[in-house]
Order: C-alpha cells, then sequence, then structure tokens
C-alpha cells in the first residue's frame, strides 16, 4: 500500500458543512476518512454512505459494543452502507457475533484495544487488573482468534501486537501526531514514521491536519513522512 492508501484523515468537526469543506481543501491527496459519533449526530451516516459512494474509503468509527444480536444486526446493515472499516470493542462475543454478520462482505472489522487517551490508572479506574500494554495484546490474541479484520491500538503498542496478529490483519493507530504536534487529549502518541516502523498499516490523523491552517499542506507533509519510512524501509 503507498502512504495516500495508510493515511486515514479523521472528519472530527461538528458539522457536514465543516466536513465537506475539509473534503473538498484537501481533494485528491486524501482517499480515506474517519467518521465517528460527532459527526455521525450530524447526519454523517448519509454523507459517509456518500463519500464512499464517490470513491472514497471510510472508517465508521462506531465502536459497537452489545449483545450478539444487536451487534450482528448493526454490522450487517453498516456492510450495505458501503463502508471499508467499522470499529467495536474488542469482547470476544462481540466480535464473533460481527465476523459472523460481515461474511461475505468488504467490511473489515477493527476490534479497539484500549483507548489511546487512557492510560493505567484509568484502567484501574474502570476495574481493569491489567496495565494498558498486557490488556493490548490479550485482545488482540482474541481478535484473531475472532477472525477480525484488524486492530486499533496505539502505535506505542503495535510492534508487539503485530507480533502476535501476524502480516496480514490491518492494524490502525489513532494517536498520532507529527513531531512538535500538540497532544491534546491523547497519552500514548507516535510521530507518523515511527509508527509505521513498529508494524501499524493505517494512521489515523485527525486535528493535525482538520485544525491546520492548510489542511492540504498538513496533510501533503504527513505523507512525505511516511512515504519516507516506506522507502527506507524497503
Amino acid at each position: 500500500m503507498s502512504a495516500r492508501d495508510r493515511l486515514i484523515v479523521g472528519l472530527d468537526v461538528p458539522t457536514i458543512t465543516e466536513a465537506e469543506a475539509i473534503v473538498a481543501q484537501l481533494g485528491d491527496s486524501v482517499s480515506f476518512y474517519k467518521i465517528g459519533y460527532q459527526l455521525v449526530f450530524a447526519g454523517g451516516l448519509e454523507f459517509a454512505r456518500d463519500l464512499a459512494q464517490s470513491g472514497k474509503k471510510i472508517f465508521l468509527d462506531m465502536k459497537l459494543l452489545d449483545i450478539d444480536n444487536t451487534v450482528a444486526s448493526g454490522v450487517e446493515n453498516i456492510a450495505k452502507m458501503g463502508m471499508s472499516m467499522l470499529t467495536l470493542h474488542a469482547y470476544p462475543k462481540a466480535m464473533r457475533a460481527a465476523v459472523e454478520a460481515a461474511k461475505g462482505s468488504d467490511l473489515c472489522l477493527l476490534g479497539v484495544t484500549v483507548l489511546t487517551s487512557m492510560d493505567e490508572q484509568d484502567l484501574v479506574d474502570a476495574g481493569y487488573e491489567y496495565d494498558p500494554h498486557t490488556l493490548v495484546l490479550k485482545r488482540a490474541e482474541q481478535a484473531r482468534a475472532a477472525g477480525m479484520g484488524g486492530i486499533v491500538c496505539s502505535a506505542e503498542e503495535s510492534a508487539a501486537v503485530r507480533s502476535i496478529i501476524g502480516p496480514d490483519m490491518a492494524l490502525v493507530t489513532p494517536g498520532i501526531r507529527p513531531a512538535g504536534a500538540d497532544k491534546g487529549d491523547q497519552k500514548r502518541v507516535m510521530t507518523p514514521a515511527d509508527a509505521l516502523k513498529a508494524g501499524s498499516s493505517h494512521l489515523v490523523v485527525g486535528r493535525p491536519i482538520v485544525k491546520a491552517a492548510d489542511p492540504k499542506a498538513a496533510a501533503l507533509a504527513i505523507l512525505a513522512e511516511m512515504d519516507a519510512a516506506l522507502q527506507a524501509a524497503r
């Protein structure tokens, strides 16, 4: 895959009008977009379908988790929308139900391991007995066993996760920040080049692009960094 195929721009904006403006500014430089809760609840599902029909790839970041039948029903309808990727929390029963529901489609199901905004104390507060690294690896094993298409994890865990899931599953990493960029609310971050070197297949970049004074220039700079890393790895 080229850098352009690997870069996913997070449309984390409050309105469809703003999202449309960003897509127009980025033009052909970007082919893959993430749409999450904020935009979904502003009409983003129709927007996602329209983008997919225009030839863009869409990563629908819904982080599904519910009883098996509800997860399966949701996945069946999302697959019909032409989405490329969909997230659900990496709980074994939910993943197995989703995999069964997605059979026969091109939808890549991604298991969310531990959110990049969470550290060890956050997990303790939530009642988990594992540190982030241990929990990520446990859920990666469970996702592989369930037949999922890939994993979402911090780039800090990419190398260890890649050793568990093998070369074929997607490894999608949010929390990507160019050198010198503000971390915002992310606690486990990495630069684009380092994330690729660690084994990530796709990088999700939101604020460093969509909040930039010139989003296209910011995207092209990140793509150049990714290209250099990919060339160096060959």
